[in-house]
C-alpha cells in the first residue's frame, strides 16, 4: 500500500498528513522505499489504523475509505501483475 492508499483509506487526509503520519515511530515499517515511494504492507497499516481513536470520521466516510482503499490496492495488484 502506497500513500496515496493510505491517504484514501483514512478518509481523504492530506499527503502531507500522511507524511506525518508515516514519519512517526509508532506507524508501521515500509517493506521498500521505491522511485514511486515507500511501500507498506495493507495488514499493518489497517492494525495501525484500528489502533487509531478515528471517531472523528463518521461511519459513512469510513465505509466510502475502505471500500475505496481495497479499489486502489486491487488496481495495484492489476498493474504489478
Amino acid at each position: 500500500m502506497g500513500a496515496h492508499e493510505i491517504r484514501v483509506r483514512l478518509g481523504g487526509v492530506s499527503r502531507q498528513r500522511v507524511y506525518q503520519l508515516t514519519s512517526k515511530p509508532s506507524f508501521p515499517t515500509p517493506i521498500a522505499n521505491l522511485a514511486q515511494g515507500k511501500v507498506w504492507l495493507a495488514d499493518e497499516v489497517e492494525a495501525w489504523r484500528r489502533r487509531r481513536p478515528w471517531s472523528a470520521l463518521s461511519a459513512e466516510t469510513r465505509a466510502y475509505s475502505d471500500a475505496a482503499a481495497d479499489a486502489a490496492c486491487e488496481e495495484d495488484r492489476r498493474r504489478m501483475g
